[in-house]
C-alpha cells in the first residue's frame, strides 16, 4: 500500500449472500469516496458473485460499544420480570414452547 492509500478513509464492507437475508461484515479497505469503495468492495469480497447486496460504511461513522459496558448492555434485566414469561401457564395444546 502506498502513502496516499494511507491516508484514503477506511471504509466497512458488509456483503448479503444469496442464501442470506443479513448482511454480513466481510472486511474493510480504503477509497477515496464511497462510489470507490463499492467498486473494491465489490472487485475484492465478490469474486465469485457469492453476493446480491453490497453496503459500504465509513469506519469513522460506526460506534461501538466498549467491553467494559458488557454487563450493562448484554446482562437480562433482573427487574424486569415482564421480559421473561416464566409466570404464564401454557396449555397442554402447545406442547414445547
Amino acid at each position: 500500500m502506498n502513502t496516499t492509500q494511507k491516508e484514503w478513509p477506511l471504509w466497512e464492507v458488509f456483503i448479503r449472500s444469496k442464501q442470506g437475508l443479513e448482511h454480513k461484515h466481510c472486511g474493510s479497505l480504503h477509497a477515496v469516496d464511497a462510489a470507490q469503495a463499492l467498486q473494491m468492495a465489490r472487485d475484492v469480497y465478490t469474486r465469485r458473485q457469492e453476493g446480491v447486496s453490497i453496503w459500504v460504511v465509513p469506519s469513522n461513522a460506526i460506534t461501538a460499544s466498549a467491553p467494559d459496558d458488557k454487563g450493562e448492555l448484554f446482562d437480562p434485566s433482573g427487574d424486569k420480570i415482564y421480559r421473561h414469561p416464566t409466570f404464564y401457564r401454557i396449555p397442554d395444546e402447545v406442547g414445547h414452547m
